[in-house]
């Protein structure tokens, strides 16, 4: 047998150290997983027991009487068909919103060549440095001078106006995309609308798709604003409806926590569908730089 049959039958060095390393490497994050899962896996626990349940020393983890109708009685006692379909109104609108302007703001700056665009650029960078609070009274005082206080329009028109870490990503992804396709479809006769609906979007549904994910968590978990704007219980959306009960029936945590799982439920789901997308996208950001 040869030098070189011993080689290739013999494992290296660096071949014995690499299992080790992934097998550390897995431990560290069941570990460090353990911090996320334990929360969720506790609010199902209580969900599903008695009202006295979560008070046992020690705690039990598997009750012996599963409660399912706590779901059903937490959700009627927060109206939630009501309060979800108003969340899905909302949510929905700002999603598209912000994802659309964001594209077409996303766009211009790093695919059509004008003057000053540099300028908006980091104009919009530096808006992403200012915290909400600083303009929420002037414009809370524009919207109650238009007369839209206590309606939805407050929450959703303002997401028609682009949204600063999107044009971020948008400019930063949009600018990886070769230029000969824009070149080619302008040969043809394209648009720039057309550019970017038919062939800068399909390539870009992992930067389309952490956008969706991005802003449809930021606006269900908005309380704020709605706290603001919204004074009948009738628009309230389920952010409002949760910290309400939260404060009137605190005392029925197997209730509470059955509706703050509804509550969690539809951003886990589109999570869960879009994850692909979303690690896609989010990938982008390492390797684009700022030109």
């Amino acid at each position: 047998m040869n030098a070189q049959t011993k080689a290739a039958i013999v494992p290296s060095k660096e071949w014995q150290v690499r299992p080790t390393k992934g097998i550390l490497r897995l431990a560290a994050l069941l570990v460090l997983s353990v911090a996320m899962i334990y929360p969720i896996l506790w609010m199902i626990t209580i969900a599903l027991s008695s009202n006295s349940g979560m008070f046992k020393v020690p705690p039990e983890w598997f009750p012996r009487e599963f409660h399912f109708r706590n779901f059903i009685d937490g959700a009627d006692t927060i109206h939630f068909l009501r309060v979800f379909s108003n969340s899905l109104i909302i949510t929905g609108l700002i999603t598209l919103g912000q994802t659309v302007s964001s594209l077409l703001i996303g766009y211009g700056i790093s695919r059509i060549q004008f003057p000053g665009r540099r300028m908006w650029f980091f104009a919009f960078l530096g808006s992403m440095m200012l915290p909400q609070i600083v303009s929420l009274i002037p414009v809370f005082y524009i919207f109650a001078k238009l007369g839209l206080y206590n309606t939805w329009w407050p929450l959703i028109l303002t997401a028609y106006f682009g949204n600063p870490f999107f044009i971020f990503l948008s400019r930063q992804f949009l600018s990886s995309i070769p230029f000969a396709f824009d070149e080619a479809a302008k040969i043809e006769g394209a648009s720039h609308l057309q550019i970017l609906t038919r062939i800068i979007v399909p390539i870009s549904m992992p930067l389309v798709a952490t956008m969706v994910i991005l802003a449809f968590q930021a606006s269900w978990n908005e309380y704020l604003l709605p706290l603001i704007y919204l004074r009948d219980a009738d628009l309230w959306p389920l952010s409002m409806a949760i910290a309400a009960f939260s404060s009137q029936y605190g005392n029925t945590w197997n209730l509470f926590m059955a509706a703050n799982l509804l509550y969690m439920l539809p951003v886990l789901l589109l999570f869960f569908f879009s994850q692909k997308y979303f690690m896609q996208g989010l990938g982008s950001l390492n390797s684009a730089g700022i030109k």
